[in-house]
């Protein structure tokens, strides 16, 4: 699984699995990398709204690996709606992680956390600041951008105003919560779609149903989890600073014979 990957739009690779870094502090994430990239994860996912990129960076330079063999996502903060903003936020994320460049820039919702799913859905906003990446990205600073959470009306809408088609949409999509319709749309506009919290917070991990599923193929609920998820093309990116996790996640050398829960 560690040498998986997607090709993403524009060409780029993007390992189909990586590690997750949210509610982790800048001295837990550096460890985190340290363990992940030693047994071969390559991926690894972060946000400006983490305050742990520093960490990130850090745990990068000590890792041992060329930053050339690693993919960095990093989120521009939800708040972040004009053009300014962004291009300031990104060159911060740059000077917080040491890089030279972002593998992977996404913005991290469609609308500021406080607003999130209200009714001003900040279409023009994105606009402007979907502007300030693809400057980014022209200029080098960053090799993909992408989405998070946003919804198909939010996609469309920067499609029918973009030079540069978003690559990624990062969404919560879990056995228990597979937004079918969202992931069928991004896909047939070439856009990769990212499960974040594969594992549904650790709330599934109780879920007799699901046990009972696992137990069949001989691996742990949240194996089958990650498994779900990469069957329908999805790249997911368990957070966890757990080594023994780390590899158990890394363990999907198995296929689920009838694909559930679609809904």
């Amino acid at each position: 699984m560690m040498n998986e990957t997607y090709k993403l739009s524009n060409g780029i690779e993007i390992p189909k699995l990586g590690l997750g870094t949210w509610l982790l502090d800048d001295a837990q994430t550096v460890q985190a990398v340290r363990d992940a990239v030693s047994m071969g994860y390559r991926h690894i996912d972060t946000a400006q709204a983490y305050m742990n990129e520093a960490g990130v960076g850090e745990g990068i330079r000590s890792s041992g690996v060329t930053r050339e063999d690693l993919f960095i996502t990093t989120k521009v903060v939800a708040e972040a709606k004009t053009y300014d903003a962004v291009s300031q936020s990104i060159d911060e994320s740059l000077k917080k992680m040491k890089l030279n460049y972002i593998d992977l820039l996404i913005i991290h919702s469609p609308q500021p956390w406080d607003e999130f799913r209200d009714d001003n859905r900040y279409f023009e906003e994105n606009k402007e600041a979907w502007k300030a990446m693809e400057d980014a990205y022209k200029k080098g600073k960053v090799k993909a951008i992408g989405l998070s959470n946003f919804l198909q009306d939010d996609v469309e809408n920067i499609l029918a105003n973009c030079e540069i088609k978003p690559m990624v949409n990062q969404v919560l999509a879990h056995i228990s919560n597979t937004p079918m319709e969202l992931i069928e749309f991004c896909q047939k506009n070439d856009i990769l779609v990212e499960a974040y919290s594969p594992i549904a917070h650790g709330a599934v991990l109780d879920n007799t149903e699901v046990k009972v599923i696992a137990d069949k193929y001989g691996v742990t609920v949240a194996q089958l989890c990650l498994r779900y998820d990469i069957q329908l093309g999805l790249v997911v990116i368990p957070k966890t600073a757990n080594p023994e996790h780390m590899r158990n996640n890394a363990e999907l050398d198995f296929s689920i014979s009838v694909m559930i829960w679609k809904h």
